[in-house]
């Protein structure tokens, strides 16, 4: 078939889920049934997939939806957890005690704090956790989801110990032909640590203005004069924190590899910006808070509301142990993924859930529950029932576990749907194009297909191939393995030496990181967590605006890296148009 038509046919999946969600403005729960029935419909009948595949790959989903629901059930748990022990009410205060100021919260909780957990593990856990946790001191639902959505971005490619690296890219290059070839006797190993040094030079360069964004997206959008420039007044403070993130991001990435740029960079920026805002530095007069909660519109609200509750017999909880549990999950989640004989524990065979060659296709499903952050969050909830003495009040835990159980049934509906119609849109090697004897399946296809359109200018493109990918799979490290042998193919074609094939490839990465913004299931799970249901079309179009910087930007940086200084004007431009537009749009008069 010709690759036009196979393109066209690629991008019928791509287009019902953006048709359904963002423009239609669907409730995931009934855009994700439909978007999954179109995937299986252009799958068997115009791509020619197997039944058995199909069905092999949506078993596949299946479980790797309960994988994510078990996730976001235990960040749940623990919210509530904590919100029964009277911790919330201390969480909030110190917050408050640090800034008044929601854009000082915002960057310190999502940008660092989040940060730090998505070094630590990854699978969507650092909105998983910062949203419920803005949503406690505040902030309404929706603008603490998209806070949250919003730095799944800088911190995402060297997430869970640097899984999409480690895993991701080194997948899709090792014992390839024309990798081999091109690297001749440089190691393996060092050409993928070559390639973790550009992605964090990549996005320590276009990472930087995230806070600033998030700040203007929450200023837009959740303000009582909805504009952009109040997000902008906190300039200073945010260009402060982004670099308190990235400077040491980008020497952890040099001097120890991929593991720990995300995990030590958040932590480092936390004790540098939480005592610098305590103590008013680089912070304006001007205080920005939300409107009154009475004000609020329909669509800001979750099932979760924020109010104050009553802490224990004996007095309020002291601000060291509110924050125990987390601090503990933090640790939980490092331990578990940097110390060997721990993560060998938590994955043997024993442990596992696998089934191998499902329906003779050569699927396999694998499920390591004890792997999961999921069970390190329910493992913090206990701590926090017997740190906090829980028992001290009678059916506070048990009300914590009913009230979980009850929100998870909404996300569930979509999600167990949304990853089906994923696998199933991964698994649809079976088409070929016409003088080709090779398989292509629908991601290839449109890769491909841009790749031949854009010749040289190819790095422009290459972070968008990585966002799409991205979108469609969940997953930085999916991505990842899906498209890094065709980056660097496409490196290769167009005369690119090692060097500039590495470049490539790390504009791959950095854009299936920004992906993570508007990925169907990262946002349904997000949501999950602050019972904000149906709104998953709304967040993904706000969420469009900082994923198109991060892709446009971090394309011409790439062109900037391979061609030379010519390309930094465009570069500039891009920064200059962004932060111009945020300016301009300012949304209703100020007062």
């Amino acid at each position: 078939m010709a690759m036009a038509a196979l393109f066209l046919l690629a991008l019928v999946p791509v287009v019902a889920v953006f048709l359904f969600l963002v423009v239609l403005r669907w409730p995931a729960k009934h855009a994700m049934p439909v978007a999954y029935l179109v995937t299986v419909f252009v799958a068997l009948l115009a791509w020619g997939t197997d039944v058995r595949t199909a069905l092999a790959a949506s078993l596949s989903g299946v479980v790797t939806a309960l994988d994510i629901l078990f996730i976001v059930f235990g960040a749940i748990l623990l919210l509530y957890t904590l919100w029964e022990s009277g911790a919330i009410a201390t969480i909030r205060r110190g917050f408050m005690d640090i800034s008044s100021d929601r854009r000082v919260q915002a960057i310190i909780i999502a940008w660092l704090f989040g940060s730090l957990i998505e070094g630590a593990s990854g699978f969507g856990t650092p909105a998983a956790i910062a949203a419920p946790l803005l949503l406690a001191i505040g902030f309404p639902a929706m603008a603490a989801v998209l806070c949250a959505l919003i730095i799944q971005s800088t911190p995402v490619s060297f997430g869970a110990a640097g899984t999409p690296i480690l895993v991701g890219v080194a997948t899709g290059l090792r014992d390839q032909g024309v990798v081999e070839a091109s690297l001749g006797t440089l190691p393996f190993n060092e050409y993928i640590l070559q390639i973790a040094v550009n992605v964090a030079l990549i996005h320590g360069i276009v990472g930087i203005l995230i806070p600033l964004i998030m700040a203007g997206m929450l200023t837009r959008f959740f303000g009582r004069d909805r504009s952009f420039r109040e997000g902008l007044r906190i300039w200073k403070f945010a260009l402060f924190a982004g670099l308190a993130f990235i400077l040491p991001y980008n020497v952890v990435a040099n001097l120890l590899g991929p593991e720990f740029p995300s995990l030590l960079g958040g932590l480092i920026g936390l004790a540098i910006v939480v005592p610098a805002a305590r103590a008013g530095f680089l912070i304006p007069e001007d205080r920005f808070d939300f409107p009154d909660p009475d004000e609020w519109e329909e669509d800001w609200r979750g099932v979760f509301v924020a109010e104050e509750e009553p802490p224990l017999k004996g007095g309020p909880l002291g601000m060291a142990s509110s924050w125990t549990p987390y601090v503990a999950v933090a640790i939980l989640l490092v331990i578990s993924r940097t110390v060997a004989w721990v993560t060998a524990s938590l994955q043997a065979e024993a442990v596992t859930i696998r089934f191998t060659n499902v329906l003779g296709t050569g699927i396999n499903i694998v499920s390591q529950p004890l792997y999961l952050p999921g069970s390190m969050l329910v493992l913090g909830s206990l701590i926090t029932y017997v740190l906090h003495r829980m028992w001290r009040r009678p059916g506070s835990y048990a009300v914590a576990w009913r009230k979980s159980a009850g929100m998870i049934v909404g996300a569930g509906a979509a999600l167990l749907f949304a990853v089906p119609m994923v696998q199933v849109f991964l698994n649809t090697d079976a088409a070929v194009l016409a003088g080709s004897q090779e398989t292509y399946s629908m991601p290839e296809i449109m890769a491909l297909s841009l790749a031949r359109v854009t010749g040289d200018f190819w790095p422009l493109l290459s972070p968008l191939v990585g966002a799409l990918g991205a979108f469609i799979a969940g997953s930085n490290t999916v991505s990842n393995m899906m498209f890094s042998l065709f980056q660097f193919a496409t490196a290769d074609s167009i005369g690119l030496d090692a060097g500039g094939a590495a470049i490539v490839v790390a504009l791959q990465a950095v854009g299936g990181a920004a992906g993570n913004m508007i990925c169907v299931h990262n946002v349904v799970a997000a949501c999950a967590t602050v019972g904000l249901l149906d709104r998953e079309g709304a967040l993904i179009r706000k969420a469009l605006l900082p994923m198109g910087y991060y892709v446009a930007a971090a394309g011409a940086v790439g062109m900037v890296f391979i061609y030379g200084g010519a390309w930094v004007p465009l570069w500039l431009g891009i920064v200059a148009a962004s932060v111009g537009f945020m300016w301009v749009n300012r949304g209703r008069t100020e007062r």
